[in-house]
């Protein structure tokens, strides 16, 4: 039985990833303000991880999994803070990689502002750097879009509103834009991986092996209703946020590495079916945005 320590713990990639350890027969500590409904079968750790003080230097740990980590600050205070530890993991985000790097993105691309990320994948840069300064030899992850059961971010949710709604859906120019997700389980599957293997390589784009277009991933979602979505085509003097889950900003990810520890990916289809199942029983916990709103008034 391992001891790991997973930052956060409440929302979504945190709280997924502390009850997935568990299933797996982990002992699982959860770090945060103790605020929200905790993860099942986890034990709390409750703090404030800028003022954590003495709260984990008697605490030994075999894992620790920082998913909550959005600045070099939050990745110093926690270091600061630890007792003793062996494996570390930070879970990082594409966002790091600019707009105007050749694509597809692979792990020694340049890394720097991104005009439609901005601070978030500037602050995400400085937490790597340090983390891997202090530390050489944790981990780094770097997600695409991340989706699945537990989502709170309004993105396979509101195709899916749309669709039990009987709402014809507002495509973003032809809907050929590509995105390029990765499924939640299949996240801790890489994370198992790492920890298996301890691969010389420290840094990994993680996502799935193809990309896909808007309309094709919205026909998915409403497939899933056994309903079948009817289009109309927003053209460019409309923000595409206003009425749409994503930046109007195409990317891939070359996941060649990942490939080399994970082979097996959930298919796309499989992973937004059981999304849906957990989102019809927890409808309130999506952080949902006037999408609908918008459009209904705009468009």
């Amino acid at each position: 039985m391992r001891k790991i320590l997973v930052m956060g713990g409440t929302v979504f990639v945190s709280r997924y990833i502390a009850e997935y350890f568990v299933g797996k027969g982990d002992q699982v500590y959860v770090l945060n303000r103790g605020h929200h409904i905790q993860p099942k079968n986890t034990i709390l750790i409750q703090g404030d991880r800028h003022k954590l003080g003495e709260l984990l230097k008697n605490y030994e740990f075999d894992v620790v999994l920082d998913v909550t980590a959005y600045t070099g600050k939050d990745v110093e205070c926690l270091l600061e803070a630890l007792g003793k530890y062996k494996d570390y993991i930070l879970i990082s985000s594409s966002a790091v990689y600019p707009e105007t790097e050749k694509q597809p993105f692979t792990e020694n691309s340049r890394v720097g502002k991104n005009k439609y990320w901005g601070q978030y994948g500037t602050n995400k840069i400085e937490a790597e750097k340090i983390l891997l300064e202090k530390v050489p030899s944790a981990y780094i992850l770097r997600p695409p879009y991340l989706y699945g059961p537990m989502n709170n971010l309004y993105r396979e949710a509101f195709v899916f509103d749309c669709a039990m709604n009987d709402r014809k859906f507002f495509l973003p120019k032809d809907g050929e834009m590509k995105l390029h997700f990765f499924y939640i389980h299949d996240l801790c599957k890489m994370i198992e991986k790492i920890l298996e293997k301890k691969p010389h390589q420290h840094i990994f784009n993680v996502g799935n092996e193809t990309t896909i277009s808007i309309k094709n991933w919205v026909e998915m979602c409403y497939n899933l209703l056994e309903k079948k979505p009817i289009f109309e085509k927003v053209m460019d003097d409309i923000e595409q946020r206003e009425y749409f889950s994503f930046y109007d900003y195409e990317y891939v990810l070359d996941i060649s590495a990942q490939k080399q520890l994970l082979s097996e990916l959930t298919p796309l289809q499989k992973g937004l079916e059981e999304s849906y199942c957990w989102y019809k029983e927890h409808m309130t916990e999506v952080d949902k945005k006037d999408f609908i709103k918008f459009i209904d008034s705009n468009l």
